[in-house]
C-alpha cells in the first residue's frame, strides 16, 4: 500500500492566505483519516475530494482547528446515507472543549429535532484508538494550556504534532521509528507555539533532519525558514510516507 500526507493548509491563524493547519493521511491515494477542520482546511478538503471527511482526529480546539465543524455538520446531517456514520476522534479532555465550542448552540436547526452530533459518530479516545484496523497513538503537547492539545502518531509512518511548544520528551517516545515528524514551527516562537530557535535548541540534528515546519504565519515566513536549511510544508502539498509499522488487528 501507498502512503502519504496531503497538506489542507499550513498556516497559523492569521495567515488565512496559507490556509488552516489541516491534513489528510492518504493510503492508496484516498483519504483514510483528516487531521483537524479548520475553515480554510476544510474548504482546500472538499476542493481537492469533492466530498467531506468521513474520518477525522481533533488535535485541539482552537478555532482556526474547529470551525469547519458547522459547515461539515451540514454536509453530513443532510446527507441521509452519511449521517452518523463520519467518525470524530476526540482526546477524551476535549470532548467538553469541543461541544462547547461547535456543538453547543440551542436549537441547531431552525426545524427542530436536530442535535448537533446527530450528524457524527464521536469517539472520545486515550492513549491509543483504532481505526480501519490500525492502531494509532495519542499524546499531549504544550499548547496554551496543560491538556488542551494532542498530538497523533501512525508508528512508523508519521507523526503530526499539531500546535505545540518543543516537546523532546514525547518525541523521544513517539517519534522514534524513523516517522516524519510535521511539526509547529514559525519564524519567532511564542508562550503557545514554537519559534525555529525553540527547535534547534531543544532537538537533536537527527530529529530535526526528519521534521516538516508548518503553522507559519506568512509565505515569507516560510521562506525564511526554507534558506536556513529546513524542508517547509506548502498548502495543497503532498508528502510520502513509509510504510507503517503499527500494529494491525487480525482480519474479520
Amino acid at each position: 500500500m501507498a502512503w502519504q500526507l496531503r497538506l489542507q493548509g499550513v498556516g497559523s491563524a492569521s495567515a488565512v492566505e496559507l490556509g488552516s493547519a489541516m491534513a489528510t493521511i492518504e493510503r492508496d491515494g484516498a483519504p483514510w483519516l483528516t487531521i483537524d477542520c479548520g475553515g480554510e482546511g476544510l474548504t482546500g478538503y472538499l476542493a481537492h475530494y469533492g466530498e467531506p471527511p468521513r474520518a477525522l482526529f481533533v488535535t485541539h480546539t482552537h478555532m482556526d482547528h474547529v470551525a469547519g465543524f458547522e459547515r461539515l455538520f451540514v454536509e453530513s446531517y443532510f446527507d441521509t446515507a452519511r449521517r452518523g456514520r463520519t467518525r470524530i476522534y476526540v482526546p477524551a479532555p476535549l470532548v467538553p472543549l469541543l461541544h462547547k465550542r461547535v456543538g453547543d448552540y440551542p436549537n441547531v436547526l431552525a426545524e427542530g429535532g436536530a442535535n448537533f452530533w446527530d450528524a457524527f459518530q464521536v469517539i472520545p479516545v486515550g492513549e491509543a484508538f483504532w481505526h480501519d484496523g490500525v492502531r494509532l497513538e495519542v499524546f499531549p503537547t504544550r499548547h496554551h494550556w496543560p491538556e488542551t492539545a494532542f498530538g497523533l502518531r501512525l508508528r512508523g509512518s508519521v507523526v503530526w504534532t499539531g500546535d505545540t511548544r518543543p516537546i523532546p520528551e514525547m518525541l523521544a517516545r513517539f517519534a522514534d521509528d524513523g516517522e516524519l515528524i510535521a511539526h509547529d514551527c514559525g519564524l519567532v516562537g511564542n508562550p503557545s507555539h514554537s519559534g525555529i530557535d525553540d527547535l534547534e535548541r531543544e532537538y537533536p540534528r537527527e530529529l530535526l533532519d526528519r521534521c516538516v515546519l508548518y503553522h507559519y504565519a506568512s509565505a515569507a515566513d516560510g521562506r525564511a525558514l526554507a534558506e536556513r536549511g529546513y524542508r517547509v510544508a506548502e498548502s495543497g502539498e503532498t508528502l510520502a510516507l513509509n510504510e507503517p509499522t503499527a500494529r494491525r488487528s487480525d482480519p474479520v
